[in-house]
């Protein structure tokens, strides 16, 4: 065991050169490996770039455009010098905590990636493994986090956390409350970094371009994926466009010279969550499935081969989500330390059976929410799955043969169901 701890803290070192080119055609641009000059605690200085790749075992580096751009089609890519995770100095790293590994600056990107697009409210997104797992706007910043966390505790637990507002000091005592890998913000106030270093070994790291993200929004980049044989595919990065209510598009069709129409449109609130939920699932592996409601989280399903057991998932995990946050409320411990506590005689079956009761009556918090797809539903089965559960709105691509059959499923609920198309599907791989 010993061996295996030993493993993760130690920082692997990598063989990547300082700087790299890439040229498309006549245009050349080039990189600068990004390093830090970390302070050891016997005063010395040590120069080192990234702790290791995904595993403790994968040498990695991290590379900043220092020169050039690139233009493809109509599309210009963002300028040098205006980098976000890839320009972290080392006066950014207000708190070193472990050393930065390639996982950490991933999922910063990918909560940027998210939270971009709420730039009009206070949000935080907690992300584990590149997926965020809750994620919530709200009035207070402290408030938006507290929702994201509570839409998942248990995966909250060694999460990076990315705020798009300055972190106040009654955010910063809620986020000493968990155990976290990474908290990212534009700023940190007078005393936060006091609160937040009860975690020594949390990173916390200033990013202040996060208050500039909305300039952000429609730049793409070049995305590289390397294939086992050395080839590469190259793609621009995709852009959200669905961006307003105006952006939504009826859900309707038209099968064998007949016509479906979803017969409710969306109320104010659901439209917010069609917008929120849709920008959350852009940061989401494929094939994906969530459920939001009033600006929040409730179910999370990711990378699952078929639709219908995507939206199977996110239930089941909204399920058990709730009946955590539910235990930890009344008992003040998680539902699997209940189970045991029960399993060991400390506690009587009786108080698990009225979490798991309570949970059912309440549907995990499911009802009134809305289903977001990240594509369309090729049968209505998955829809029905969501509309079973109680949900008030679907929003989804659109564009199966059988869109009729979803349709269809919205109009015959009791109550009926909203719907609304985005014409675009939002895959990430």
């Amino acid at each position: 065991m010993s061996d295996i701890k030993k493993m993760y803290s130690t920082i692997l070192g990598d063989h990547f050169p300082m700087d790299m080119k890439i040229t498309f055609g006549d245009q050349t641009l080039v990189y600068r490996k990004r390093t830090w000059a970390i302070p050891q605690e016997d005063g010395s200085v040590d120069e080192k770039g990234i702790r290791y790749g995904e595993n403790p075992d994968q040498e990695a580096a991290l590379y900043e455009l220092v020169n050039g751009n690139l233009v493809l089609g109509d599309c210009k890519f963002i300028e040098p010098g205006h980098g976000l995770v890839s320009g972290i100095a080392v006066e950014d790293m207000l708190q070193f905590g472990k050393h930065p590994g390639k996982i950490n600056l991933t999922d910063i990107d990918n909560g940027l990636n998210i939270i971009k697009y709420m730039v009009d409210r206070p949000a935080a997104v907690i992300l584990k493994h590149n997926n965020p797992c809750g994620a919530a706007v709200a009035d207070s910043l402290v408030t938006a986090y507290d929702r994201a966390n509570r839409a998942d505790r248990i995966a909250a637990f060694g999460g990076a956390v990315i705020l798009n507002r300055s972190c106040d000091k009654a955010t910063a005592e809620a986020l000493s409350k968990n155990y976290l890998e990474v908290v990212c913000a534009p700023e940190f106030e007078p005393g936060t970094l006091e609160i937040l270093a009860a975690r020594k070994n949390l990173r916390v790291i200033k990013i202040g371009r996060i208050d500039q993200l909305a300039a952000f929004e429609n730049f793409r980049y070049v995305d590289f994926k390397s294939l086992i044989d050395g080839g590469i595919i190259v793609q621009q990065s995709a852009v959200n466009s669905i961006r307003a209510a105006a952006d939504l598009k009826p859900a309707v069709t038209t099968y064998k010279d007949k016509e479906y129409r979803c017969e409710r449109e969306p109320t104010p609130r659901e439209i917010d969550d069609m917008l929120f939920g849709w920008a959350v699932e852009h940061g989401v592996t494929s094939n994906s499935v969530i459920y939001v409601k009033d600006g929040c989280t409730v179910g999370i399903g990711t990378g699952e081969q078929d639709r219908v057991g995507v939206a199977e998932i996110a239930v089941h995990k909204a399920y058990i989500k709730y009946a955590d946050i539910l235990c930890f409320d009344t008992y003040g411990i998680p539902y699997a330390d209940l189970a045991l506590e029960i399993e060991q005689g400390k506690r009587d079956q009786g108080d698990k059976d009225a979490i798991d009761e309570q949970t059912r009556k309440d549907r995990a918090g499911l009802p009134g929410s809305v289903m977001i797809s990240d594509a369309f539903f090729p049968y209505r089965d998955g829809a029905d799955v969501g509309i079973r559960q109680g949900v008030s709105a679907i929003l989804q691509a659109g564009g199966s043969m059988r869109d009729f059959e979803t349709i269809e499923a919205c109009n015959e609920a009791d109550p009926k169901v909203a719907m609304k198309f985005t014409g675009q599907r939002s895959f990430k791989h």
